[in-house]
Order: structure tokens, then sequence, then C-alpha cells
């Protein structure tokens, strides 16, 4: 097929049909989709920022057969595309808590704190209390809305924590994580909020069992291995706790650890989903057991199936959240294997749910120090060398490279030649810069993909608080439900624009 393009692409009519059949495309979205959201998801490629998005479309073709550069990634094909700017309140470059905050609760925060204002500290208990900040999983819940949490980290982890919790500390998984002084002033961990604040979470999935169950209680699955047993010092079991609370009801929980129980439930029986399928992270899609461990495709796909059976729909949160991991580790072609994954999984949605009453919405929390450059010729291995040598120190580098992190390595008093090693194995680390042993997030705007119900609302450059807000008004969840009026029986929108009260609030805030 790579021939076959090339041969077709010496030809201006490719090009101008290609862009002829764009126009016309394009045209239609004139003719806005202003109906109702009745579900909502939200796809978060942690770490994915635009280097990242384009090396992993082409990544995603060559896995296809073809030189890459052409294809188009199912994020690509969202009709309204956006920037979000990242920064938190008190850093240039954020963490991935302080943006979840952002774009779950609607309000910008300080770096390493989850579901709490600016005004809340970082690792500080006391400035918790009165700084709480809901999440729009939480606006859809008391909506009648079934909710979900799905994601490739754990389930306790910063992204999937800002939609439950509410802690100064990003790190208090369980109450082993949390010094001494901040449990007796009863500030709680992460997991126990989890199963604490907002009852019945609908779809739980992702990793995390350690958080869960007393200290030093065996695994499920790696029984014995101690650094894989249970954490908590208050000796609570979580999921057992979880599932007492289900058996008396007549909605049916299950609480499931491996792929094979995920596969045989029937989504039609199933009202509550609690799946924890690793003591931690789940694995990096390139070494994930395809017999014990589902994929985030599958996943999502049992996700949607439960969910969707609400006739109040959803709001869904889908994390790629390992595509961080392997740029932090300088593991470029874990990363990226990383972000295809998690674009099937939302090709696999597309087809489950409708661009009608379905506003979906794709987006990055932050950037890393990750790039690709070089000079290389179409069709040239994501992985693969530039087509020069370096004219400084004669010798050959891979296009991909990272500003910083642990690929940075000097051999007899130079650069390392990495033509005397394997640069396309799994685990190798691309050369950076600047000697790290975590690479860092990089600071740039971030891209956010929409469909659906008002996606034409993601337009410009915005602050990533902004993302909620449209999410909510298209659903006439939270505090926008002004504009949602019955017409005839059916819920149609009409916006209603406040702007005098809303010019008069701020004109107060800053006189």
């Amino acid at each position: 097929s790579k021939r076959f393009f090339i041969q077709l692409e010496k030809d201006p009519n490719f090009w101008n049909l290609g862009a002829q059949q764009t126009l016309s495309e394009a045209l239609t979205l004139q003719d806005l989709n202003k109906n109702k959201a009745n579900n909502l998801i939200l796809f978060l490629g942690d770490g994915m920022g635009i280097p990242t998005v384009t090396a992993a479309r082409i990544l995603k073709g060559q896995l296809m057969g073809q030189s890459g550069e052409e294809m188009q990634l199912e994020m690509d094909k969202f009709p309204f595309v956006s920037l979000a700017k990242t920064y938190n309140t008190n850093a240039q470059v954020p963490d991935s808590a302080g943006t979840a905050t952002a774009y779950l609760c609607g309000v910008k925060a300080n770096e390493g704190t989850v579901g709490v204002s600016a005004a809340a500290v970082r690792s500080q208990c006391n400035t918790t209390q009165g700084n709480e900040v809901t999440s729009i999983l939480r606006w859809a819940k008391d909506a009648g809305k079934s909710v979900g949490i799905v994601t490739t980290t754990r389930v306790n982890h910063a992204t999937p924590s800002a939609a439950y919790a509410h802690s100064v500390d990003r790190d208090w998984y369980s109450d082993n994580e949390m010094p001494p002084e901040a449990l007796e002033a009863g500030c709680r961990d992460i997991a126990r909020q989890l199963f604490e604040n907002i009852p019945n979470i609908d779809v739980i999935m992702g990793g995390g069992r350690k958080y869960m169950f007393p200290k030093n209680m065996s695994d499920v699955e790696y029984p014995g291995v101690a650094k894989q047993s249970g954490l908590r010092k208050d000796g609570r079991n979580l999921v057992e706790e979880w599932k007492d609370k289900k058996k008396d009801k007549v909605n049916k929980g299950f609480y499931i650890w491996n792929k094979k129980q995920l596969l045989s439930l029937n989504p039609n029986n199933v009202d509550y989903l609690l799946a924890l399928f690793e003591p931690g992270d789940l694995m990096y899609d390139l070494e994930r057991n395809t017999e014990t461990d589902p994929s985030l495709t599958e996943m999502v796909e049992v996700a949607i199936k439960i969910l969707k059976r609400n006739p109040r729909g959803f709001y869904l949160l889908v994390e790629g959240g390992r595509i961080d991991h392997g740029h932090h580790e300088g593991k470029a072609k874990q990363a990226l294997h990383e972000a295809v994954e998690m674009d099937r999984a939302i090709g696999r949605a597309a087809l489950m749910t409708s661009t009608y009453d379905t506003l979906t919405v794709v987006t990055a929390d932050h950037s890393h120090m990750f790039n690709f450059g070089g000079y290389t010729p179409r069709g040239n291995t994501i992985f693969g060398l530039a087509p020069m040598t370096s004219d400084v120190d004669q010798k050959p580098f891979t296009s991909i490279l990272y500003g910083n992190g642990p690929g940075y390595k000097i051999v007899s008093g130079g650069r390392e030649n990495i033509s005397t090693i394997d640069y396309t194995e799994n685990d190798y680390q691309a050369q950076a810069a600047v000697p790290l042993s975590m690479e860092t997030h990089g600071g740039e705007d971030v891209a956010v993909f929409a469909k659906g119900p008002l996606a034409h609302l993601f337009h410009g450059v915005h602050e990533q608080n902004y993302i909620p807000h449209v999410m909510a008004y298209a659903a006439c969840i939270g505090q926008n439900k002004k504009h949602c009026v019955s017409q005839s029986g059916t819920d149609g929108l009409s916006p209603v624009l406040s702007t005098i009260a809303a010019l008069l609030t701020v004109t107060r805030l800053l006189s």
C-alpha cells in the first residue's frame, strides 16, 4: 500500500480531490449540533501532548503496514479542536493532580492537589476543609445519570481521584502513605474517599488493589509477593465493605480482578462493577498478558454496555494513564503504544454511541519533553534514525529525543553511539539533553478534540477548567440548567445569556 500511495500522491488531483472532499464535509458543520447530550465521555491521555499525538498517528499507520503520516487517528476525525492552557495556579509546568481538578471540577488548583481549590495548600491537611470542589462526575450522578471511571493506572491515582476525592496531597493513596498528623487531623486517604464520597459509582475499573486491603494481606494474583500485598494500616478491607453494601440490594454488584471474569460478565445483569486488575498500575500494553489482563478497549466496551442501560444517560471518564509513565521513563515506545491503544478505545466507544446524543471529548492533562525530528524521510520508522549523522560529533541519532530524562548517557567522554545498541527494543530510553532520573512534563498547550452535541463550544484557546463547564452545559447538569427548556415534552436547548449578571459579578470581584 506504501507504493500505491506514493504513485497517487504524484498526481495533483489526489491532493485537490482530498481537499475538496474535506471542504464539503467542513461546510456541513455550519449546521451545528445543538441537541442535549444525554451521555458524556471524556478520554484523557495522561501526558499526551501534541508531539505524542502526531507520533502515535505515525505509529498506528506503520503498525498497519502504511508509511504512517497519512494515517487518521480516531481523535483526528473529531470535527472540533481547540487548545487548553494547562498551567496550575502555582505552576507554569503543571502536574496531573492540579490539571485533573481543572478538567473535572472546573476550577484551577495547585500542583499536587485534587478536588480542592487553590486556597488549599499541598500536604497541609488543615487547608482541606471548606476548600472542596465537586466534579462533573458528581454533577452527573446527582442528575440521575450512571457514572464510570476506567483507567490504566491505579483507580486512586491523580486523574481519577479528582472525580471523587478532596485531597491536599495526590500521594495519599491509602492511610499507609499519609503522615500521622494528617490522619490525626481527620484527613482521609484517597482509596477510602473512592468508596465513601460518592456512594454507588456505577463502574470503577483500573489497578490499585493493594491500597484497598489490610497491611500484609497477600494479593490474590501475586500470593506471597510482599510488595504486592495490602497496605492499609487501619485494617479495613474496602473491597469486602463494598461487596457487603451491594449484597442486600436488589441491584447486582460485582467485584472482579482479571480479564476472564470481565469477559464472562453479562453487562445486562451488572448494576455496579468494581474491577481491580493489578495491585498497582496496569501493565504497559506492550507487556500485557493478553490472557489475564484486559486492554483499555476491552474495559471501555464493558463499561459503556453497563452505563448505557440508564435512560438518563451517563458520564464516563476514561484515562490512558500510562502514556505519561512511558515518557517519564524515557521509553517512547511504551508511551506511544499506550496512546495507540487509547485511540483504539476511542474508536470502540464511537461504535457504541451516537454523536446525536453523546458528547465525546479527547484531551490531555499536560505534555512532555518528548519530540521527534531530524529530517527523517517519509515512512521512516517512528523509532528509527535520522538519515544523517551529527556534523558535530559524527554519530547517528534517533528521530525521537527527550529534552531531559534518564536517557542522558556519556560514554568515554561523549554521546553514546547508538549504532552499537538496539534502539528499537520496548524499553529503550531515548537520548536526552539533561540527565534526570525521571523526565519532566512539558508546559505547552494541549489539544482538545470534541464531537457530538455542542462540541463547537470547544473552539479556540481556553483555560483547561473550561472543559467540564461545556460538558455540563451540553448535558444540562451542574450549574448550567437555565437553558434547558422543555419543548413539546422533549428537552431542547435554548441558550440563555446572563452576560450582564456575569459582568456585574466580575466587576464586584475586581473592585
